[in-house]
């Protein structure tokens, strides 16, 4: 079995050497990074740190206020864009590449194909995302393939609601949401009949705060009625989006992670995935669904993996900042026992705060316990977004995005982490934080007993610690104790290793060198039913001892 280690990467962010940072700043003045700064070298060096898929955040062609109509590539108006760069969860053209990714413009599709190539060639596999849900108020495809009949192309606007049309619509109303629709233009934005917003909001006066950008696309769902579905016959959508999944998946992309999924009914996953796989038997689907209820459904309808967001996410959030107990991990992952090898466990990504942020913790050190649990207590996938491995900070007020701890996606910026990464002139703090995730990374990828081993939580029989959570992984003779110290000072703690454990994993009383993988130090250890092991860990650190057990 393989663990799945998940690197995110904000495309147009991660090679951006351009310091100049201006808020606001236009593609001129602040710069993007490019597919091509993905060289073998680089992609060489994510792969060493552990990783075994890449998420490149952003590829398709999204709504953006930087004009490109000299390539043929229509104009968006800028009232209903979402910062200078553009959300790239408004997509303007399925069957299209970002050109703010691209070194020419005009072979944008062959530089991503390139970049596919080299992923793959580095031993990487590669993720994009694919935006279900709702599309750019000026989706308009220049780049479909012959034959494909364009969203909203065939739509009847008279009807609010028609299982064939693609979008929903407010016949006879004018879009007229709560802000200036000018933004500086001549002329404002126009949209008659408004359609229906992407956060499922139905009428034609959405707010500042609602995904005001996007349009709502039907599955076959009358909303409008209470959530009544007409899937007989097959609505159209249905066959466009599998038709896009078709697309890419021909250009050798991995996996999907599929934005807003549990927006979409379950049953177009169970047609669009069942169809993809008859083509790219090993396509992997990952959810973004946020409703615990929802997750089994989900997972029968065609998911690989789904995101563990209010469970083990907000769970370990909790713990980091010290306002819920270790234990509370524990209730976390049983709620998904049924289904653990599904969960993807994360810290962060594009849409929370970083760790290191004044938000969260203020210090990227303090995620590193919680970090440790979750790539090793299972051998379910886990993610990491480019930037955490330094405890970047995500405290810049970058434009849209405003100073919210989280690191932009509607502007075009550069990460100042990456950027001194890149020049070696990392502080040694950050290098050192650089190195326990690429060692618990490695750990993960290599060590049998996370990647096909049992996994036994010692918590029950240690109440006493509260800010220190400990568990065992086994495989065959290899024995892990994982050991993680959530309190900002070091302890030294006795962990009781029950019985039951040694019944459970087949153990016998020994006396051991037990090797902690992540120092190399070296420990003498007494097992024995119903004994103790005592250990010392750093504060917001942690210990993975490995030893060999009968």
């Amino acid at each position: 079995m393989e663990k799945v280690v998940i690197y995110q990467i904000f495309t147009r962010l991660f090679g951006n050497r351009n310091l100049t940072r201006k808020q606001h700043g236009t593609l001129e003045e602040n710069g993007s990074g490019k597919m091509n700064d993905f060289t073998p070298k680089v992609l060489k060096d994510i792969a060493a740190m552990g990783v075994s898929h890449v998420w490149y955040t952003g590829i398709i062609r999204h709504a953006t206020q930087t004009d490109y109509s000299k390539y043929g590539i229509p104009r968006q108006h800028p009232a209903i864009v979402k910062g200078r760069a553009g959300s790239p969860y408004a997509i303007t053209d399925y069957y299209d590449v970002d050109p703010d990714l691209a070194v020419n413009v005009t072979q944008r599709m062959q530089e991503f194909e390139d970049l596919v190539k080299r992923t793959h060639e580095a031993g990487l596999k590669v993720i994009i995302d694919f935006v279900p849900n709702h599309v750019a108020r000026q989706y308009q495809s220049i780049c479909k393939p012959e034959g494909i009949i364009d969203l909203g192309e065939d739509d009847n606007p008279e009807h609010g609601f028609d299982p064939q049309n693609n979008f929903y619509y407010c016949p006879g109303e004018r879009f007229s949401p709560y802000f200036d629709l000018y933004s500086g233009e001549k002329e404002p934005y126009l949209e008659e009949p408004a359609k229906a917003t992407g956060n499922d909001h139905f009428d034609s006066s959405p707010s500042q705060t609602d995904w005001y950008e996007t349009v709502k696309l039907n599955y076959g769902v009358d909303y409008y009625a209470g959530r009544i579905g007409y899937f007989t016959p097959i609505p159209g959508t249905w066959y466009k989006m599998t038709q896009i999944l078709l697309f890419w998946a021909s250009k050798g992309v991995d996996a999907f992670r599929c934005d807003m999924a549990e927006m979409v009914p379950a049953e177009f996953w169970r047609f669009a995935t069942k169809i993809v796989r008859e083509e790219f038997p090993d396509i992997k689907f990952i959810g973004e669904v946020y409703n615990p209820y929802e997750y089994r459904r989900y997972l029968l309808n065609g998911f690989d993996y789904l995101y563990d967001k209010v469970g083990m996410y907000d769970t370990m959030r909790s713990v980091i900042c010290h306002h819920a107990p270790t234990s509370a991990i524990s209730y976390a992952w049983q709620q998904t026992d049924d289904i653990r090898d599904h969960m993807l466990y994360f810290l962060e990504n594009h849409d929370e705060q970083r760790v290191a942020s004044d938000f969260f913790a203020a210090d990227g050190k303090k995620g590193v316990p919680a970090m440790i649990a979750s790539v090793l207590m299972q051998q379910n996938p886990f993610m990491l977004y480019a930037g955490e491995e330094y405890g970047e900070r995500g405290m810049d007020r970058e434009g849209f995005s405003g100073n919210d701890g989280r690191t932009t996606i509607f502007d075009y910026w550069s990460i100042d982490t990456l950027c001194r990464a890149a020049q070696k002139k990392l502080t040694k703090d950050e290098q050192q934080l650089f190195d326990i995730h690429k060692k618990t990374l490695l750990i993960a990828r290599k060590e049998k007993a996370v990647t096909e081993g049992v996994f036994f939580d010692l918590m029950y029989v240690n109440q006493h610690l509260q800010r220190q959570y400990v568990f065992l992984r086994k495989a065959g003779k290899d024995l892990l104790i994982v050991a993680v110290n959530f309190d900002d000072q070091d302890v030294d703690i006795d962990v009781h290793i029950p019985a039951h454990a040694f019944d459970y994993l087949k153990m016998k009383d020994a006396d051991v060198t037990a090797t902690d993988l992540l120092t190399k130090e070296k420990q003498s250890m007494m097992l024995r039913a119903d004994g103790s092991v005592r250990m010392q860990i750093s504060g917001r650190g942690g210990r993975v001892w490995k030893l060999k057990v009968a």
